[in-house]
This record gives C-alpha cells, sequence and structure tokens, in this order.
C-alpha cells in the first residue's frame, strides 16, 4: 500500500497518472499474447504501440533494423518506436522501456517449457504500459521538460546479453542532434511487480548518480520510500547501458526479484496477475511528479 503521505503529496501537485489506466494497458499487451521477434505478435503489437503513441504527439516514428539470429540464422527485422512530445521547454528528458517479449522461457522450472515464449505482463508490458499513460497524464496537462518517449525492441531476444538490448543500441548509434541534448533519460524495466521494490541499480549510481539521488530523495518526499529504498540492489545489464555509453546520463528502474527467489522471470509464470495496478501508479506518480517538478536550468 502506498503511505499516506505520499498520497497527500501526490493529491497537491494535481498527478494525473492512473494506475487502473496503465494496468489495462498492460493487459491489452498480453492480450495480444507473446511479442518477440518473428511473431505474428510482434506486428500486431508494435501496430497497436504506434496507434496508441499517436492519440497523445504527432511525432510517432518507428525506426527499422535487422539482425541475424543466432538461434535460427535467420535476418530478424524489428522496430524502435519513438515518440517525441515538444512542449516547447528549454531541457529535454527521455524516458524508455522495451516492448518485446522473451522468445523462450529459459528460466522456467520446468524444462519442457524452455523453448515456449513467455507472455511478458511484468518483463515488457509494465514499462510500455507506464509510458503510455504519462503520455497521457502530460497531454493532458505539460511537463516543464520535452520528453523523448523511446520504445525499444530486441532487448530481450537472446539468448546471450551479445543478442539484447539490440533496440537501446541502435538508437544510440543513431542519435540525432537533437537527442545528443537530452539532459538525462529514465528507463523502466520490470516495474509492476505486486511485491514492487526498486533499490539502486549500480550502474546507474555509476553513470548517473545525480540523477539517482534527486530521484530517490524525490520519491521519498511522497512516501514511496519503501517501493523505492535508498539501497544498492543488484548490477543490471539493461538497456540504459546502451545510452550511458553514448554520453546521455541514464538510470534504470528495475525490480529484479520478481517473485519468490526471482521465479517468475523469463517463465511462463510472467502473466498480469502476478502485477497491478498499484505498483504501476507507485512508479507512474513518482516519475510524473519528478518531472514535474523540474527546472530549466
Amino acid at each position: 500500500m502506498v503511505a499516506s503521505c505520499g498520497q497527500v503529496s501526490a493529491q497537491k501537485q494535481d498527478l494525473l497518472f492512473d494506475g487502473a489506466k496503465a494496468y489495462s494497458l498492460l493487459k491489452e499487451q498480453c492480450d495480444i499474447g507473446p511479442r518477440y521477434p518473428g511473431s505474428p505478435g510482434h506486428i500486431k503489437m508494435r501496430d497497436w504501440l504506434v496507434a496508441q503513441c499517436k492519440k497523445y504527439t504527432e511525432d510517432v516514428t518507428t525506426q527499422e533494423f535487422r539482425h541475424q539470429w543466432s538461434r535460427t540464422g535467420a535476418t530478424v527485422t524489428m522496430w524502435n518506436v519513438v515518440a517525441r512530445m515538444d512542449f516547447g521547454a528549454k531541457k529535454t528528458v527521455l524516458l524508455m522501456a522495451h516492448w518485446d517479449t522473451r522468445p523462450f522461457a529459459d528460466q522456467d522450472p520446468s524444462s519442457a517449457n524452455h523453448t515456449k515464449p513467455i507472455l511478458g505482463a511484468n518483463d515488457g508490458a509494465s514499462g510500455v504500459a507506464v509510458l503510455l499513460e504519462l503520455m497521457r497524464s502530460f497531454k493532458e496537462k505539460k511537463p516543464p521538460v520535452n520528453l523523448v518517449f523511446l520504445f525499444t525492441d530486441g532487448e530481450d531476444l537472446g539468448p546471450g546479453l551479445d543478442e539484447m538490448f539490440l533496440g537501446a543500441t541502435h538508437f544510440a548509434n543513431h542519435l540525432s542532434a537533437s537527442d545528443r541534448e537530452i539532459a538525462y533519460g529514465i528507463l523502466l524495466d520490470m516495474i509492476g511487480d505486486r511485491d514492487l521494490v526498486v533499490p539502486r541499480e549500480p550502474n546507474s549510481d555509476y553513470f548517473a548518480r545525480s540523477v539517482m539521488d534527486r530521484f530517490y530523495a524525490h520519491a521519498a518526499s511522497l512516501g514511496y520510500a519503501k517501493q523505492f529504498p535508498n539501497r544498492a540492489g543488484p548490477i543490471i545489464a539493461d538497456d540504459h547501458l546502451a545510452l550511458n555509453q553514448a554520453g546521455i546520463p541514464t538510470i534504470d528502474l528495475i525490480d529484479f526479484e520478481y517473485g519468490p527467489g526471482n521465479s517468475w522471470w523469463h517463465t511462463l509464470e510472467d502473466t498480469p496477475d502476478k502485477c497491478s495496478a498499484e505498483s504501476l501508479a507507485a512508479v507512474g506518480r513518482v516519475v510524473e511528479s519528478f518531472l514535474r517538478s523540474e527546472t530549466e536550468s
């Protein structure tokens, strides 16, 4: 449950993020089915995501890229979806999440399931759901910063790290002049867990310590210290690394303890019932409040 002091602070800020709407968006993605590159659900998800983004901004583009997948030897086509909301501000912030899902449940306790694709309610759909609800919130009431929403593809292709984070790497390798002026980025990954705990990710502290310090202090001031404890969590390789290496300080908000002993990650158990509207609301409202409190300097 969210502490009452956090709820009061959020109300004073007139935050618009709605956890129930975000959870509905999470379920809509899962209703499409698995959304890994090359699957029928992948194309459906791409088109659904573009249509959702166009509700809030006309500046929506796709970045197509290809990769020869070691698992099949075939060339797989993927797309980043980039939605920009220009509010005429001096500062621009990047918000990102991956929209693809893992093609195989390689961490499932049953070896019979290791070739089956996961549904990706938390690992994929949760971050996308929060970003889309943030787009709606900022469309209704503009923030003091411009926003670039980056929905990456190919984050979870695998099987190894050398075939993951493909969309983030593609984006980082093809930055426009305006993209190079982005002040910082926030990555959302696996943030729908109904028992949400998002500790400080060490790579984020290394590359973007000042953003991390400000964000976690802000979360605590809203009453969300339980969900965002000011302590180190596991070191995570994720989409944020490519952006940091490209010169955009980017933090990763991730709850990597998904289920008892992380037992639902990359398994067939990654389903909507393991997630909650309350967790999505905690993340979305802290991010919304944090961005609304930004200054132009």
